[in-house]
C-alpha cells in the first residue's frame, strides 16, 4: 500500500511528530510510505528522518531558503478550511488551504492519515474521491474547544475510521457523535526499544520526564520527594524537561525546591534529546500529572525497566500500567499518595525489581512493528470493503458535501459578523 501522512511539522520536536515517524518507519519495511509536512522551518527534521520514508514539505518558512514561502501574500490571510477552532489556526492560512488541497487532490494514495484535527478536516473536504482517510487523534476529545467539537461533528463523517491513542478517548467519540460508517478504533502509541541496556534498580535515582507545564503538577512531585527525602536522604529526583519562552514553571519550581531546601535532591535537568540514555540512570519513574492524551513517557520508562508511580488521571495511565504489577496508581493531586507508592518501591529493593522486570516485558506491547500491524489491519480491512458499502461511502461522501457547503455559507456569514463587531463596524 502507498500511505502517506499529512504532519503539521515534522521538522521540530513533539510526542506527535515522534509516534509518526515511529509508526512511519515500522510500515515502511512492508509499504511505500510518505510523511507530508506542511511546514518546513529547518534544514533537517531535529528527530532525524525515519529509514525507507520520503519526506515532502508544502509551505517553506526558512527564510533563506530560494523557495521561502513566509512573505507570500496568500500567507496573510487566514486559513478558512483548516478549522478556527483547532489550536493551530493562526499559523495557517490561505496558501496552507491553498496547498494542502492541491497536494490531496493529486495525491496518489491508497490510505490519507491525518494527525491532528484540524488536517483530519482537511483530508476530510479536499482529498480526492478513492483514498481511505484516516483522521488521528493524538489528544483527547474533551481537550478540544466547543468550536473545534463542532467542527469535528460536521466533518468527520466523512473519514472512513478515525483513530484514538486510548479506549477511554474511543469511547468518548462513539458516544459524543453520531458518525454512521465511520470506524473508531483505539490504537496506542509506539515506543521503541532503547538501543541501550536497560536500569537494573539499583541507582538511588527517581526520574520524571516532560515539558515543564502545570497541567504536569511537577510541584506536587516536588513536595511529595519532601517527604520522601525525610524518610530516605539517600535518594534523589531528577526532572527532565523545557518551559515555555517565559520560564515561568521553572522559576516556580526552583523557588520551591529553594523553600522546601531540596537544592540537593531535586534536579531540573532541562530538554535533552534522545532522553532514553537518561531512564537506565534511575530505578523509578514518576509522572504526577492532572491528565494525560496517552502518557509516552510512562512507556518509554517502562521500555528501559522502570516501574512507574502515575497519578491516576485521564486518559491514558490506567491503559498502560498494571497497578501493583507494574507501577503505582495513585489519585490525582494526592501528594501523600505520591509519597507513599515511591516509599513502597524504594524500601523494598525485591518489590522494585520484580516491578522493573514486570515493566520492561509489559510494554514490548507498545513496539512498533506490534502498534503498526494493528493499523495495516485496519488499512487493509477499510481499502477492500465489499462494493456495496463502497457505494454507501460515497452516497455518504456525496450527502456530507452537500451539508457541508451549506454549513460552509452559514459558518462564513457567522465569522464575518463577528469579525466586524470586534472591529466595531456594522457587519
Amino acid at each position: 500500500m502507498h500511505i502517506s501522512f499529512l504532519l503539521h511539522n515534522a521538522y521540530g520536536v513533539g510526542g506527535t511528530i515522534r509516534t509518526t515517524f515511529n509508526l512511519a518507519g515500522a510500515l515502511a519495511e512492508h509499504h511505500d510510505i510518505e510523511i507530508v509536512s506542511v511546514f518546513r522551518h529547518r534544514d533537517v527534521p531535529a528527530l532525524g528522518a525515519p529509514a525507507g520514508v520520503r519526506l515532502k514539505h508544502l509551505v517553506d518558512l526558512r527564510k533563506k531558503s530560494p523557495t521561502y514561502d513566509g512573505d507570500a501574500a496568500e500567507h496573510t490571510l487566514p486559513a478558512t478550511v483548516f478549522p478556527r477552532g483547532d489550536s493551530r489556526h493562526r499559523q495557517y492560512s490561505r496558501l496552507t488551504d491553498a496547498r494542502v488541497s492541491d497536494h490531496l487532490r493529486s495525491l496518489d494514495a491508497d490510505v490519507v492519515v491525518g494527525t491532528r484535527p484540524g488536517l483530519n478536516v482537511q483530508i476530510s473536504r479536499q482529498t480526492r474521491r478513492g483514498p481511505v482517510l484516516v483522521g488521528q487523534e493524538h489528544l483527547t476529545l474533551d481537550s478540544h474547544s466547543y468550536r473545534l467539537r463542532r467542527e469535528i461533528g460536521h466533518r468527520y463523517a466523512l473519514l472512513d475510521a478515525i483513530t484514538t491513542v486510548t479506549e477511554a478517548d474511543a469511547r468518548a467519540y462513539r458516544k459524543g457523535f453520531k458518525l454512521p460508517g465511520v470506524r473508531i478504533e483505539s490504537i496506542p502509541n509506539s515506543v521503541p526499544a532503547p538501543g541501550i541496556a536497560p536500569a537494573d534498580g539499583t541507582s538511588k535515582w527517581v526520574i520524571a520526564a516532560g515539558r515543564l507545564h502545570r497541567v504536569k503538577r511537577y510541584d506536587l512531585l516536588v513536595r511529595a520527594f519532601a517527604d520522601v527525602v525525610a524518610v530516605r536522604p539517600d535518594w534523589r529526583l531528577r526532572i527532565y524537561g523545557g518551559g515555555d519562552a517565559t520560564g515561568n514553571e521553572r522559576q516556580a519550581l526552583l523557588a520551591l525546591i529553594g523553600e522546601l531546601g531540596l537544592h540537593n535532591h531535586v534536579f531540573l535537568m532541562g530538554s535533552v534529546n534522545p532522553l532514553e540514555a537518561e531512564w537506565p540512570k534511575g530505578a523509578i519513574a514518576a509522572v504526577t500529572s492532572d491528565r494525560e492524551s496517552f502518557g509516552m513517557t510512562i512507556v518509554e520508562a517502562m521500555r528501559c525497566g522502570l516501574p512507574v508511580v502515575a497519578t491516576d488521571c485521564p486518559h491514558g495511565p490506567r491503559e498502560i500500567i498494571e497497578d501493583g504489577a507494574d507501577g503505582r496508581l495513585v489519585p490525582v493531586g494526592d501528594a501523600a499518595a505520591v509519597t507513599g507508592a515511591l516509599l513502597g518501591l524504594i524500601d523494598d529493593d525485591e518489590a522494585r525489581h520484580r516491578a522493573g522486570r514486570a515493566a520492561l516485558a509489559a510494554a514490548q506491547r507498545f513496539d512498533p512493528s506490534r502498534i503498526a500491524e494493528r493499523h495495516e489491519r485496519l488499512f487493509t480491512e477499510l481499502a477492500t470493503r465489499a462494493p456495496r458499502d463502497r457505494a454507501h461511502g460515497a452516497l455518504r461522501t456525496t450527502l456530507h458535501r452537500t451539508r457541508g457547503r451549506v454549513l460552509d455559507g452559514a459558518y462564513a456569514l457567522r465569522y464575518k459578523a463577528a469579525d466586524a463587531i470586534s472591529k466595531g463596524k456594522p457587519a
